[in-house]
């Protein structure tokens, strides 16, 4: 869901950039964009396989995750050419409100979805019955 709400945005607001600010920063919007969703797939895989290995590694993976990704950020703003193809700032920006975005779209995911603080039971006719004591399994 987050990279189709952020794709319609980028789209919307690469348009307007171009517009009234120039082809440079409707191209940093766009790129910026890009960044933002690969670096949220990356640390959704990340975090999902940590999760299926061990609960406690999920923080520790999210938290590197986030570094790595902060420096390679970094490196990325930094490697532009400040007269580019397209505006560095611009593109900052657009992973400043980007990740704002997802962030937003993530919480109201988290916040809708429901809870079950214990198991919830089969549906009607779906339950199986528990097994008998010897280990093998009765019908009445």
């Amino acid at each position: 869901m987050g990279a189709l709400v952020t794709g319609a945005v980028a789209v919307v607001a690469a348009l307007v950039a171009g517009l009234i600010a120039g082809w440079a920063d409707a191209a940093g919007v766009l790129v910026g964009a890009a960044v933002v969703t690969a670096f949220f797939v990356v640390s959704g895989v990340v975090i999902a396989w940590a999760g299926r290995i061990d609960d406690t590694f999920t923080l520790p993976a999210a938290l590197g995750t986030f570094f790595v990704k902060a420096v390679v950020l970094f490196g990325i703003l930094n490697a532009l050419p400040e007269d580019g193809w397209l505006d560095r700032r611009t593109m900052a920006w657009s992973v400043i409100v980007g990740a704002l975005l997802w962030s937003g779209i993530q919480l109201r995911w988290v916040w809708t979805r429901p809870l079950y603080y214990v198991t919830p039971p089969p549906p009607p006719g779906q339950g199986s019955l528990p097994p008998a004591p010897d280990g093998t399994a009765t019908r009445g």
